[in-house]
C-alpha cells in the first residue's frame, strides 16, 4: 500500500516538474519572440503586450523638424508606418563616424527594398553639416535617399533628441548643455509607435547583425 502511495506521488511529482518547466520554456520563448520597450537611459527592458495600456503613455520619440541632404524637411510623419534605425554623427569625424557609416550601408543594404524600414542619421555638428555638406557625404558613401536621410538643423533640437529621447549617451546622471558635445557610437531601433525597441553598438558587427535580426522580429508585430 505505501509503495503504491509512493507510486502515486512520485508521478504527481513527475507531472509538477513537467508544468513547471513547460511554463518556464514558454516564458523564455515569449521573451525571444519579443522585444522589450525602452524608456530612459540606463535601458532597464519593460516586457510588454501589444495591448498593454501602459503603452499609451510610454516615452516616446517627441515631435521634430529637420532638414535632409536634398534639403527636404524631415518630420515624424516622414517615418509613419515606418520602423526605423538612427544614430549620431558628423561628415568631418575621422574615429567612429566611418565605420558607423559604413554599417549603416550594411542596414540599408539588408532592408534596401523593405520600404516600412528607413535610416536616420543626425548631424552633432549641424552649423557645419550643412544640406550642400551632407548632399557631397552622401553621395560619396552611397546613400539611397529613399531609404536613408541625413539630417541637419538646430543645434538644440538635435542634441535635445539624442539625449533626452533617443537616451544615446551612457553618461547616466551627468547634467550636460548643447555646448557639450554629443558622440556616440550608438544605433537606436524605433518601432511604427515611436517606442525605442533596442540600442546596438554602432561599430561592431556582432551588434549590427543583432540589430538586423531584432528588425525582422520587430517586423512580425506589423
Amino acid at each position: 500500500m505505501k509503495l503504491s502511495n509512493m507510486k502515486k506521488y512520485s508521478v504527481l511529482l513527475l507531472i509538477l516538474i513537467t508544468l513547471i518547466s513547460c511554463k518556464n520554456k514558454e516564458d523564455k520563448i515569449s521573451k525571444m519572440a519579443a522585444l522589450p520597450y525602452y524608456s530612459e537611459a540606463s535601458f532597464t527592458p519593460h516586457w510588454l503586450a501589444l495591448d498593454s495600456e501602459v503603452l499609451q503613455t510610454f516615452h516616446k520619440i517627441k515631435d521634430f523638424s529637420l532638414t535632409n541632404q536634398n534639403g527636404e524637411t524631415v518630420t515624424q510623419k516622414t517615418f509613419n508606418d515606418k520602423i526605423y534605425i538612427t544614430d549620431f554623427f558628423f561628415t568631418t569625424c575621422p574615429g567612429i563616424c566611418p565605420k558607423m557609416t559604413a554599417n549603416m550601408s550594411i542596414l540599408q543594404d539588408e532592408f534596401l527594398n523593405n520600404d516600412s524600414i528607413m535610416l536616420l542619421s543626425h548631424s552633432v555638428t549641424p552649423e557645419t553639416d550643412s544640406v550642400s555638406v551632407l548632399k557631397q557625404y552622401a553621395d560619396k558613401k552611397g546613400v539611397n535617399s529613399d531609404k536613408w536621410h541625413l539630417v541637419t538643423g538646430e543645434r538644440k533640437t538635435i542634441y535635445d533628441l539624442g539625449r533626452h529621447f533617443y537616451f544615446v549617451e551612457e553618461d547616466l546622471g551627468e547634467m550636460k548643455t548643447d555646448d557639450d558635445f554629443l558622440h556616440t557610437e550608438n544605433f537606436v531601433l524605433i518601432d511604427t509607435n515611436k517606442h525605442i525597441r533596442g540600442i546596438y553598438n554602432g561599430v561592431n558587427a556582432t551588434a549590427i547583425q543583432q540589430l538586423i535580426d531584432d528588425v525582422k522580429t520587430l517586423k512580425l508585430e506589423n
